[in-house]
């Protein structure tokens, strides 16, 4: 492919400056309490939140170029939101023709990483004379950008910044709201439809692929898909084959504009027996206990004590696992509620009141030897009054094939 840019007949140029698609208030406090006085932002979901949804379609999929990769930065200072600058690549050009970006200071003429961390580091000589405590995202910048900053900023010191920025994401507006919703209800319609369609005889990777059609289909870009068949417990797609008699359970993280859809909903080849039914309903009696009280203020462990109460009564508690975290544009960002999840971090909400705007993924999974896998897991906003559940249907048990 050619990376030729012709300049005759242009798009309309409409970027133009506009209002900062986020609450640059908090995101100063923020930095004020971490002692920072930039940021050098390079992950890709955090640029698409600072830049209002912003994620070029070229890159969406892959970083690798080349011998080298597609690395932008946004550069923020402290107290100053409208310097604001935005690094990217050439054919990013394209998108500044439609309008895409608020910010007004842009480069978009670099190819490799060592070229965007030096186009950054003069962004930030320019805006602020490159000094001062400078935030990073440690997970998201290669050795070779990092060398090229430490050594055009020589009198910056780069610390990592990662913590403030998820902070920042924590609370979502009621479009960003709007966007959870919205996944979450198009992932379980996704996974009831491929419960509807298919029965006994079908392979696990055969409801992967299908999920993955069903949930394209509906806008959403699929992400994955954990799947069970009976008492096998492996949740990779692979050629088992579901039987007569096993319960299915499907997993799936969809991305819907740039936000996580991560439900798990059940099915079963005909009417379920009355064990299956009161599992199922074990697991959901833990699940609803989870949830009842959630609001504004309620500290982020009350989730665990409300589930554990509810677990201490059930049967097959010996068998059954609780778990609970933040999402939005990743699927495990803040609040974070347990320090045993995985991937690990710290609980640093677990002491903490929960905001209104924060998003709890809740889930609860049974391993029954004799019955099978047996899960549900569901997303829901905390409101100032009470929380809201997104894509709250098919919780029962779904029969497959009808």
């Amino acid at each position: 492919m050619s990376f030729a840019f012709s300049e005759g007949n242009p798009v309309e140029d409409l970027s133009k400056l506009h209002k900062p698609p986020f609450d640059t208030n908090r995101l100063d406090r923020l930095m004020e309490e971490a002692n920072l006085d930039a940021l050098l932002v390079t992950s890709k979901h955090s640029i698409q939140y600072l830049l209002g949804g912003y994620r070029f379609f070229f890159y969406d999929f892959m970083d690798a170029h080349g011998l080298s990769r597609y690395l932008p930065f946004f550069v923020y200072i402290k107290g100053k939101p409208l310097d604001s600058s935005y690094v990217g690549a050439p054919m990013e050009r394209y998108e500044k023709q439609l309008g895409s970006f608020w910010v007004s200071n842009l480069d978009l003429k670099n190819f490799k990483s060592p070229g965007f961390a030096a186009a950054a580091a003069e962004q930030l000589k320019r805006m602020n004379g490159g000094k001062g405590r400078i935030g990073i995202e440690v997970g998201f910048m290669p050795i070779d950008a990092y060398n090229v900053l430490t050594e055009q900023l020589p009198d910056a010191e780069l610390v990592d910044g990662t913590f403030t920025l998820e902070i920042l994401r924590a609370l979502k507006t009621p479009e960003e709201l709007e966007l959870v919703r919205l996944a979450s209800e198009k992932v379980v319609d996704a996974m009831l439809a491929v419960m509807s369609s298919h029965g006994p005889g079908t392979t696990k990777r055969e409801l992967f692929e299908a999920l993955r059609r069903e949930e394209t289909n509906r806008g959403v870009k699929f992400e994955y898909a954990l799947t069970n068949m009976g008492v096998a417990f492996n949740r990779a797609p692979y050629d088992q084959v579901w039987q007569e008699g096993e319960t299915l359970a499907l997993d799936s993280g969809g991305n819907y504009k740039g936000y996580i859809g991560d439900l798990c909903r059940m099915a079963y080849p005909g009417t379920p027996d009355q064990e299956l039914v009161d599992l199922l309903g074990q697991v959901e009696e833990v699940q609803q206990a989870a949830r009842k009280g959630l609001r504004a203020g309620v500290r982020g462990g009350d989730i665990f004590e409300w589930a554990n109460d509810a677990l201490a009564r059930c049967s097959a508690k010996d068998k059954m696992f609780f778990s609970a975290h933040g999402m939005g544009i990743v699927s495990h960002e803040a609040p974070w509620l347990m320090p045993n999840a995985v991937p690990t971090y710290p609980a640093y909400h677990r002491d903490k009141p929960l905001e209104a705007g924060m998003v709890v993924s809740i889930e609860t999974e049974l391993h029954h030897t004799g019955r099978g896998f047996i899960k549900l897991e569901d997303t829901v906003a905390i409101k100032q009054d009470g929380f809201e559940a997104y894509g709250d249907h098919g919780r029962g048990w779904n029969i497959a094939g009808q």
